[in-house]
């Protein structure tokens, strides 16, 4: 799959939709509000756009405090057309349940909601509507779009649904864990990262060469021994056979670091694929505190005596 460098896309965001969904809200805080956008049925249908030129990114949900991974996300990301992550935003989920004008929470039988927001409100369902058949959508947004139309009796949605759609609230703060959030990542074709700003985030994938007693230790220590801190490592199965997995990997830097850089030619060296998936700055902008062994001057002073020794020195 190329894109057409002469045909330019034609929107800037292509997001999953529809509108009055969580990822609006993202796509909103990580784009200028004159931004064109798209809203498509699937994360899957967003990220074709941009591998095939016709949106200039994508704004997808990457991760949930509560739920963890969207792992539809991070499979295509390993396993799909090359992108890259250069920005992020961290989004409050708040949900509420909608449903037509005189529906009561004694009258719902059918709950539409998106599978996320399902698990996330499973407590509350099951206390309060212990009768209803909660069923899977595309989206909440979807789900409150479909109570409109009559095929539910409710959804599980964005405060934002009931104005949209023209239905009532029933209840508020339906959620299990309150406080949630939703990391949302902005992906591109693969370019430059954005500059380094201190406060910094590198995304990857590596493939284990052999799986070998030692070999995700091998892995481990390609960060360890340059004083990189990981801040998330989760296992995907390759798709090749069962029980073969490669590991997704979050760290504390920046790919224009020295610490960094030595990290992922590590990897590089050591595993069968490294997938590089983006640098880009923290939503949360909390910077990292460096080793000063680990910090760029000290890196400087290495490389520098090892080239005084080149010169007989």
């Amino acid at each position: 799959m190329s894109a057409d460098p002469a045909v330019p896309p034609t929107v800037d965001a292509a997001y999953l939709g529809p509108a009055g969904t969580f990822t609006e809200l993202a796509v909103a805080a990580l784009l200028p509000a004159d931004t064109s956008s798209a809203a498509v049925l699937t994360v899957q249908d967003a990220l074709d756009m941009v591998a095939e030129g016709e949106a200039h990114s994508a704004v997808v949900p990457f991760e949930n405090s509560v739920e963890g991974s969207v792992s539809v996300t991070l499979d295509a990301l390993i396993h799909g057309s090359p992108l890259v992550i250069v920005a992020e935003a961290h989004v409050a989920v708040r949900f509420v349940v909608v449903a037509r004008h005189g529906t009561t929470l004694a009258d719902v039988r059918r709950v539409g909601t998106h599978p996320h927001a399902a698990a996330q409100t499973r407590a509350w369902t099951a206390a309060h509507l212990p009768e209803a058949e909660v069923l899977p959508e595309t989206s909440t947004a979807r789900a409150a779009e479909l109570v409109a139309a009559g095929d539910y009796d409710a959804a599980v949605a964005a405060p934002t649904a009931a104005t949209r759609h023209g239905l009532q609230v029933l209840a508020e703060n339906v959620a299990d864990r309150p406080g949630a959030v939703t990391r949302f990542v902005r992906l591109t074709r693969p370019c430059p990262p954005p500059v380094a700003t201190g406060a910094d985030t590198t995304t990857l994938a590596a493939f284990l060469r052999h799986n070998h007693p030692g070999a995700l230790l091998e892995l481990l220590e390609q960060f360890t021994a340059r004083g990189v801190d990981l801040t998330r490592l989760e296992s995907r199965p390759t798709g090749e056979a069962l029980g073969q997995y490669c590991f997704a990997i979050e760290a504390d830097g920046h790919l224009s670091e020295p610490r960094m850089a030595e990290a992922l030619t590590g990897l590089h060296r050591t595993c069968r694929q490294v997938r590089y998936l983006g640098s880009y700055p923290r939503a949360d902008r909390a910077g990292h505190e460096v080793a000063a062994q680990a910090a760029e001057p000290a890196y400087r002073r290495a490389r520098a005596w090892v080239e005084s020794l080149t010169r007989g020195r």
